[in-house]
C-alpha cells in the first residue's frame, strides 16, 4: 500500500470532549458505517487541498466515549470525516489505495481500507465496492473473427489479505453477454481452484460469481491466475477462456525483526564524530517498497548516560550506528550498551528492538622511546645482527597503539642495512643486507625512527635513535678483476693455445702476497691454468657438439689463493665457433618394408653440426644395393625417401637354395666386400674379415642362412598331413630330372645340412624333427652371431 496522503478533517466545529467512561455505559466498537470507502474524481493528478468526500464513522445510537481519542466533528453522536489532499498526487493506473485506523478508549483499533478513482477508469477492487451497493461485474471480451486465437485477462482484482470474512466472500461476477439467450456455464482452474492450494476459490457455474473461500496471506502467496471458462449447455461448445489475476493486498500484520538478537561492536576512543561503529538491519515481512515494511530506526536508550547521553545516534534509514560526541574514553568508560528500536510505517507501525554493546578500545596516544642505540659487524657478513633496539611505550600492551614498528631514514643510500621488529613487538633488529666494506667505510652512520602499527590519535613527538655501526676488518681472499670472463673461440683449437688470461688481487690494502690460480671446475677435461700467471690453455681438443657444452658456451671456475683458506672464484665462459667436424647419419637405424610394396619410407638426415655445416645433404645408395633400392632426397633437404625397386623374392627363395661349395665363396666374397665398404676398409688395409665383422657387430651371412634352412626343415617335418608344404617335402619325384634343374633334391640337402649342423641321421631326421621341443633345442645349440667388442661409428649412412 502507498503512504496515507488524504487528511481526514473537521467538517462543523471541532469540539474536544473529555467524557469519562464509566461501568454503566454501554460497550462500543469503533469504525466507519461501511467496511471501505470509494471517492472519485475527474482528474488524474490531484492537487493539495482537493476535497474528495466524507464518511461517517458510527451510527448515532454509538456512545462518544468511544471516540476520544479521534479528534473529529462530535454531533448529535455522529462523527463525520472530511478528506481532502494533503500533497499533490498522480493517481497510477488510474488509483490509488490507502487506510484509515480508528481507536476507541480502550485501545481498540478499527482499519478500512480507502479507494480514490479516477472516473471512466475500470478498476475492479470487490472488497471496496461491494459495500457500496454497486455490483461488479466483467464481461468476457468479444472474440475475435481472425483465425488467430490471442490470450484473453481481465485487468487485476484486488482482495486484502487477513480479511476475516464471512465466507464465502463474493469477488466479482464474470459475465458474457450471450447468456441472456443461450444457457451457459462457468467455470475456474488453475492454482487455489482445481490445483494447490485448493479449494480457495470456486465460482457459481450458473451465474459467474467468484467467491474466496478462506482468509489469504500474502506473505506465503502475493496474487492468484486463475481461468475462467465459458461452456454452452447441451452442445458443449466452450469459449476462449479468460485470465483472472487476483492480487493479495498487503495490510501490516507483521513487525520488523532484527538479523541479531544482539549487536557488539568497538570504537576507538579517538574516533571523530560521524564515524560509523556498526551496521543493525531489521527486516518486515510485509510487500517490499510499500509503508508496511519501510522501518525506520531510533536509539531508546544508552547506558551510562556519560559524559552526556548523546554519544552515539543511528541513521534513521540504514541502521548505521555513529559517533554522535567527542569525549570517549577507553580508561573511564570502557563500554556503552544502546537499545535500538525498529518500527515500520515509517517509524509509526510495529516495533522491534535489540541491544548493541560497544566496547571502547585504546588509541594511540604515547609515543615509544628508544634505550639503546650501539653495534659492531664484521666486513662481509651478510644477515648478521648488528644491534637491538628497545623502546618503551605507556599505552595498552599487545595493541596495535603499543606494537612498534622501526625505518631507517637516513645513513644507508645504498642499503646495506635491513630492519625489522622483534618477535615481542617492542625490538628493532638492525641486520647487514649486503657485505660492509672495512677498506670503504669503517663506520656507518644510521638514523632511525620508531612508530606503532597504527597512526597516533593525537600530535606526538616521534623518537629516533642515531645508530654507530663499526665495521670490523677480517682477511679476504683474492677477487677477479671480472668475475665473468667471457671469450670465443674456434672448437678445433689446438692443444695448446691460449684462451684467456685471468687476473685477481686482494682487497686489504695492507696486503699485498702473490696470488696463485688453479682450475675449480673443468667438466671435460679440456683446459690447463698456469698457476702464477693465471694464463688458460687447451689441454685437450674442445667440441661444441660435447654435453657438457650448453647452448655453444663451455663453463670452467678459475681459482685464485694464497695460503690462507679462503679462496676467489672466477667464472670462464667459452663460446665454441662450430666447425664442420661431424658427417651426417639417418635417425631411423633400423626399418621394415613390405616385400609387396613399392612406397616410400621418409628417413630423416640430422647433423650434430650448427647449421652453417648441416643441410643441404646429398644422399646415393651403395653400389651392392642398386639393384634393389634407391633413395631420393626430400624437398626439406632434411629427409630421404627409400624404395623397393622390386619385389624382393630373395629372402623366401633362400630358403630353398641348394648352396654349394660355389654359391657359398661367391656369396662370402660379395658379403665381406660390402661390409669392408661399410666399414672403410680396403683390401689394401689388409684387415681379417673376423676383425671387421666384430666392428659392426656382425655374423656371417652363410651362418643366418643355414639356420633359416633349418628352422623351415622342422616346421615341414612338423605339418600335419594335407598341408601343401609338407606334401611337397614328403613327395618322391620318378622319372628322369628336367634339364637344368638341381641333381640333388633340396631334400637330400637340408638331410646332410641337418647331420653337419646338428648330429641328427637322416634316418633319424623325422622323429627328431616331429619334436617340437627338441628341435628348438638343437637349434639353440647352432653357432649364433658373435658378439661385437665395440660397434663402430659410422661415417655417413648407406643401403
Amino acid at each position: 500500500m502507498g503512504s496515507v496522503w488524504v487528511t481526514g478533517f473537521v467538517a462543523l466545529t471541532v469540539l474536544q470532549m473529555a467524557v469519562v467512561s464509566t461501568a454503566e455505559e454501554s460497550s462500543c466498537r469503533p469504525g466507519f458505517e461501511s467496511e471501505s470507502l470509494i471517492f472519485k474524481v475527474n482528474r488524474k493528478h490531484l492537487k493539495p487541498g482537493t476535497r474528495l468526500g466524507k464518511g461517517m464513522l458510527t451510527s448515532s445510537t454509538v456512545s462518544a466515549s468511544c471516540f476520544l481519542k479521534v479528534v473529529e466533528l462530535i454531533l448529535k453522536f455522529s462523527l463525520y470525516l472530511m478528506f481532502k489532499v494533503q500533497r499533490g498526487v498522480d493517481l497510477v493506473e488510474g488509483h490509488q489505495d490507502f487506510f484509515v485506523h480508528s481507536w476507541d478508549s480502550e485501545g481498540n483499533k478499527m482499519t478500512v481500507p480507502v479507494m480514490v478513482l479516477q472516473r471512466g477508469h475500470h478498476h475492479v477492487s470487490r472488497d471496496a465496492e461491494q459495500h457500496h451497493g454497486d455490483e461488479v461485474v466483467l464481461y468476457f471480451p468479444k472474440t475475435n473473427k481472425g483465425l488467430r486465437r490471442r490470450k484473453r485477462s481481465l485487468l487485476p482484482i484486488n482482495h486484502h489479505e487477513n480479511y476475516n470474512g464471512p465466507f464465502p466472500f463474493r469477488i466479482v461476477q464474470i459475465r458474457t453477454s450471450e447468456d441472456r439467450i443461450k444457457k451457459i456455464t462457468y467455470s475456474i482452474t488453475g492454482p487455489g481452484a482445481d490445483e494447490d492450494p485448493k479449494g480457495v476459490f470456486t465460482m457459481d457455474k450458473d451465474t459467474g460469481e467468484l467467491y474466496v473461500h478462506q482468509r489469504l496471506d500474502r506473505e506465503k502467496q502475493a496474487y492468484y491466475t486463475l481461468m475462467a471458462h465459458v461452456t454452452e449447455a447441451g452442445s458443449g461448445e466452450e469459449k476462449d477462456p479468460l485470465e483472472i489475476t487476483i492480487n493479495v493486498i498487503d495490510m501490516n500484520d507483521n513487525i520488523p525483526i532484527f538479523e541479531q538478537t544482539s549487536y557488539v561492536g568497538e570504537v576507538a576512543e579517538s574516533s571523530p564524530r560521524g564515524t560509523t561503529v556498526v551496521q543493525v538491519i531489521a527486516t518486515d515481512a510485509d510487500e517490499p517498497g510499500n509503508d508496511n515494511s519501510i522501518i525506520k530506526y531510533t536509539i531508546l536508550s544508552q547506558e551510562p548516560k556519560l559524559p552526556n547521553d548523546k554519544m552515539f545516534a543511528i541513521n534513521t534509514f540504514n541502521g548505521a550506528i555513529m559517533v554522535e560526541d567527542a569525549g570517549l574514553d577507553r580508561e573511564t568508560y570502557p563500554e556503552y550498551t544502546l537499545e535500538i528500536q525498529a518500527a515500520d510505517l515509517r517509524g509509526e507501525g510495529f516495533t522491534g528492538k535489540t541491544k548493541v554493546v560497544l566496547k571502547v578500545t585504546d588509541s594511540n596516544d604515547n609515543a615509544p622511546v628508544f634505550t639503546e642505540s650501539t653495534g659492531s659487524v664484521d666486513e662481509n657478513a651478510v644477515g648478521v645482527q648488528i644491534v637491538k633496539l628497545s623502546v618503551t611505550d605507556k599505552d595498552e600492551q599487545n595493541t596495535p597503539a603499543w606494537n612498534a614498528k622501526f625505518k631507517i631514514i637516513s645513513g644507508d643510500p645504498e642499503k646495506l642495512f635491513s630492519i625489522e621488529t622483534g618477535s615481542n613487538k617492542h625490538e628493532g633488529i638492525i641486520k647487514t643486507a649486503q657485505g660492509l666494506d672495512f677498506e670503504k667505510s669503517r663506520t656507518h652512520t644510521l638514523s632511525v625512527i620508531v612508530e606503532n602499527d597504527v597512526p597516533f590519535a593525537v600530535e606526538v613527538t616521534t623518537s629516533t635513535a642515531t645508530v654507530v655501526v663499526t665495521v670490523k676488518d677480517v682477511n679476504e681472499p683474492p677477487v677477479f678483476k671480472d668475475q665473468q670472463m667471457f671469450v670465443q673461440k674456434p672448437e678445433d683449437l689446438p692443444v695448446n693455445s691460449v684462451i684467456t688470461n685471468c687476473e685477481a688481487k686482494y682487497p686489504d690494502f695492507a696486503r699485498e702476497n702473490t696470488v696463485k690460480y688453479k682450475i675449480g671446475s673443468d667438466p671435460a677435461g679440456w683446459l690447463n691454468v698456469d698457476e702464477n700467471t693465471g694464463q688458460v690453455t687447451v689441454k685437450r681438443l674442445m667440441d661444441r657438439e660435447s654435453a657438457f657444452v650448453k647452448n655453444d658456451t663451455y663453463t670452467a671456475l678459475i681459482i685464485a689463493y694464497e695460503d690462507v683458506p679462503a679462496t676467489g672464484t672466477g667464472t670462464l665462459s667459452i663460446t665454441l665457433e662450430d666447425v664442420n667436424d661431424n658427417p651426417p647419419f639417418i635417425e631411423e637405424r633400423n626399418i621394415t618394408v613390405c616385400r609387396d610394396d613399392s612406397t616410400p619410407v621418409l628417413l630423416t638426415v640430422a647433423d650434430k653440426d650448427g647449421p652453417r655445416h648441416s643441410a643441404p645433404y646429398n644422399v646415393m645408395v651403395h653400389e651392392i644395393s642398386k639393384p634393389n633400392w634407391s633413395v631420393q632426397m626430400n624437398r626439406d633437404s632434411m629427409s630421404v625417401f627409400i624404395r623397393l625397386k622390386m619385389n624382393f623374392f630373395g629372402l623366401a627363395i633362400i630358403l630353398l637354395w641348394f648352396v654349394t661349395e660355389r654359391t657359398r665363396s661367391r656369396l662370402q666374397a660379395a658379403e665381406m666386400s660390402f661390409l669392408r665398404r661399410v666399414a672403410g676398409h680396403s683390401l689394401r688395409d689388409r684387415v681379417r674379415s673376423s676383425v671387421t665383422r666384430r666392428e659392426l657387430g656382425v655374423g656371417p651371412l652363410l651362418l643366418r642362412i643355414e639356420r633359416s634352412q633349418l628352422r623351415w626343415l622342422g616346421h615341414l617335418i612338423q605339418m600335419p598331413p594335407g598341408r601343401l608344404p609338407g606334401e611337397v617335402f614328403r613327395a618322391c619325384p620318378t622319372g628322369r630330372r628336367p634339364r637344368g634343374r638341381p641333381r640333388t633334391r633340396w631334400r637330400d640337402y637340408v638331410s646332410r645340412l641337418a647331420w653337419k649342423c646338428l648330429g641328427v641321421p637322416p634316418e633319424e631326421l623325422e622323429e627328431v624333427g616331429g619334436e617340437r621341443e627338441v628341435w628348438a633345442s638343437l637349434l639353440d645349440c647352432c653357432p649364433r652371431d658373435p658378439v661385437p667388442d665395440k660397434r663402430k661409428k659410422m661415417d655417413g649412412w648407406m643401403v
